[in-house]
C-alpha cells in the first residue's frame, strides 16, 4: 500500500478535532523522561565529572577515562578545518559571514537621556540603559540522528558578535564518532572551548558547573526531548533561549510553485525527526493533487525515507482552504516556526502575519536556505511560542542595566512623588528614605 499524507478540508466537520490531534506531539513518555532528567542532573551537581564520565559511557557509549579527555582541543579543529574540502570550507564561510552581518544589525547600544526630557530644567541628573554582553555562554550542538555544523553557526556566531567573552560548546558524540564539519565550524565562528558530552547531563554540566566544565549564565541551542526538559529544569540557576520543540513548517502555495519543490520543502522539514510537522496550504484543490502526486513519486527516492514518512504520517497535512483569508486566519492560529509564502505578492501578505518565527517570501525562498545560509537565525520558537518569543538573536547574549543618576534639586523634586505613593503602599522606610532627601 502507498504512503498517503493526511487531507483535510478547513471548512468540512470535524477540522478542529483533526487539527488538534495533528498537533499533539508531545510524548507520552514524558513524565518518565522529566524523572529522569531530574535525577541526571542531580547525579551531574553531586558527583560533577564521575557523573559526566558514567552518563556519556550510558548514553553515548563513549568510554573515556579522565575528564580532561572530554575536552577535544582546537588544535583537532583546525586540522578538521584543514582536511575539509575546499567547497566546504568556503561554504561555511560565507554562510558565517551572512549569519554575522545579519546579526550585526541586532546590536543594542548603551544610552542615556538627561532629565530635560522630563520637563525639568536641569541637566545635571539622567537616566540611561548600559548594554553588557554576557560573561560566558554555553551553545548545545545536536549530534545524535545527525550533526549540524549549520547549529554551531547560528548559536555562536550571534553570541561572538555580542561580545560574550567566553562560548562553551557541548556536542555529543555517540560511539566516538566525531564529526569534522562541526569541529571546523566550531572554529570559524570563533567558539571558545568545546566538550563532546550530550544530553541532560551536557544541561546539568553548564549550569551547574564540574572540576572541568565551566559553569556558564545563559544555554542556548536546540535538542532532543531529554535537552529541552534540562533546560526547562536548570532554568533559573542559569537563563535559557527557549523550550524548542519538533521542527515545524507552513507552506501557503498557489499555482505558481512547481508541485515537486513543494513537495520537497515540506520533506526538507519532515526529515529532521519523526515528530517534525510540514503541513501545505492551499485555496487550489488542484495544487494540493499535484502536491500529493509529487510526494508519492519523490519519497520512494530519499535517503531519509523512513524518517520524512513517519513525520508526514503523524503530523504532515496538505489542507484546502476556502481563501487567502482563511489560510491567514489558520497560520497566525498556529504561530508557526517556518512560514513559507509561496505564492504570487507574498510580501503583500507581510501585514496580515502575526504571528511566524520565520518567513520565507515567494517560490524561489525555501526553508532550506534559512537552515544554512541566508543569514537569519535559525533557532527558532516552536509549537506555537512565536505568539509571544523570538528567534534566537543577539538580544538573547547581552542584558541591560537601568542608570539613574539624580543631583539634589531632582532628587528633592521626585522625594515629594515616592513619598506619597509608598505610603499609600505602607511603606513607611520607603517614603522616610526618599524624604531625607526632600530639601528644606
Amino acid at each position: 500500500m502507498s504512503f498517503q499524507i493526511r487531507r483535510m478540508q478547513m471548512s468540512a466537520p470535524g477540522f478542529e478535532a483533526e487539527m488538534r490531534q495533528l498537533n499533539q506531539w508531545q510524548a507520552s513518555q514524558q513524565e518518565s523522561v522529566e524523572q529522569q532528567v531530574r535525577q541526571i542532573i542531580e547525579d551531574v551537581r553531586q558527583h560533577g565529572d564521575a557523573a559526566l564520565l558514567r552518563l556519556t559511557a550510558q548514553w553515548d557509549r563513549l568510554n573515556v577515562v579522565n575528564a580532561a579527555d572530554l575536552e577535544l582541543p582546537r588544535p583537532l579543529w583546525q586540522e578538521a578545518l584543514a582536511t575539509l574540502p575546499a567547497a566546504g570550507v568556503d561554504a561555511l564561510r560565507r554562510s558565517a559571514a551572512r549569519i554575522r552581518t545579519y546579526h550585526q544589525q541586532q546590536l543594542q547600544y548603551s544610552w542615556k537621556i538627561d532629565e530635560e526630557s522630563f520637563e525639568e530644567e536641569d541637566k545635571v541628573s539622567w537616566l540611561g540603559q548600559q548594554i553588557r554582553p554576557l560573561q560566558r555562554a554555553g551553545i548545545y550542538v545536536p549530534g545524535g540522528k545527525a550533526a549540524y555544523p549549520s547549529s554551531v553557526l547560528m548559536n555562536a556566531v550571534p553570541a561572538r558578535v555580542a561580545g560574550v567573552h567566553e562560548i562553551i560548546m557541548v556536542v555529543p558524540t555517540p560511539d566516538g564518532i566525531i564529526n569534522p564539519w562541526v569541529l571546523a565550524a566550531a572554529e570559524i565562528a570563533g567558539v571558545d572551548r568545546l566538550f563532546r558530552i550530550g544530553g541532560a547531563q551536557a544541561i546539568a554540566a553548564l549550569a551547574y558547573g564540574t572540576a572541568t566544565v565551566p559553569p556558564v549564565d545563559k544555554i542556548v541551542g536546540p535538542g532532543n526531548s531529554y535537552v529541552a526538559t534540562a533546560k526547562r529544569q536548570v532554568f533559573g540557576q542559569v537563563g535559557i533561549d527557549m523550550i524548542a520543540g519538533p521542527s515545524e513548517v507552513v507552506v501557503l502555495a498557489d499555482d505558481s510553485a512547481p508541485a515537486e519543490w513543494l513537495a520537497m520543502d515540506l520533506f526538507s522539514q519532515a526529515e529532521h525527526d519523526e515528530l517534525a510537522q510540514a503541513i501545505l496550504l492551499s485555496s487550489d484543490l488542484s495544487v494540493l493533487d499535484r502536491v500529493d502526486a509529487a510526494i508519492k513519486q519523490l519519497l520512494p527516492g530519499m535517503q531519509r525515507r523512513s524518517i520524512i514518512e513517519a513525520a508526514l504520517r503523524q503530523r504532515g497535512a496538505l489542507i484546502l482552504v476556502e481563501n487567502q483569508e482563511q489560510a491567514l486566519q489558520l497560520i497566525n492560529r498556529l504561530a508557526p516556526e517556518h512560514l513559507q509564502l509561496a505564492c504570487r505578492q507574498a510580501e503583500q501578505l507581510l501585514d496580515q502575519i502575526q504571528h511566524a518565527g520565520a518567513i520565507f517570501l515567494g517560490i524561489h525562498t525555501p526553508e532550506a536556505l534559512g537552515d544554512y545560509c541566508a543569514g537569519p537565525n535559525h533557532v527558532l520558537p516552536t509549537s506555537g511560542t512565536a505568539r509571544y518569543s523570538s528567534p534566537l538573536g543577539v538580544y538573547d547574549f547581552q542584558k541591560r542595566s537601568s542608570l539613574i543618576a539624580l543631583d539634589k534639586t531632582s532628587a528633592s523634586d521626585l522625594a515629594h512623588i515616592a513619598s506619597v505613593l509608598a505610603r499609600a503602599e505602607g511603606l513607611e522606610a520607603h517614603a522616610r528614605s526618599a524624604e531625607y532627601r526632600i530639601l528644606k
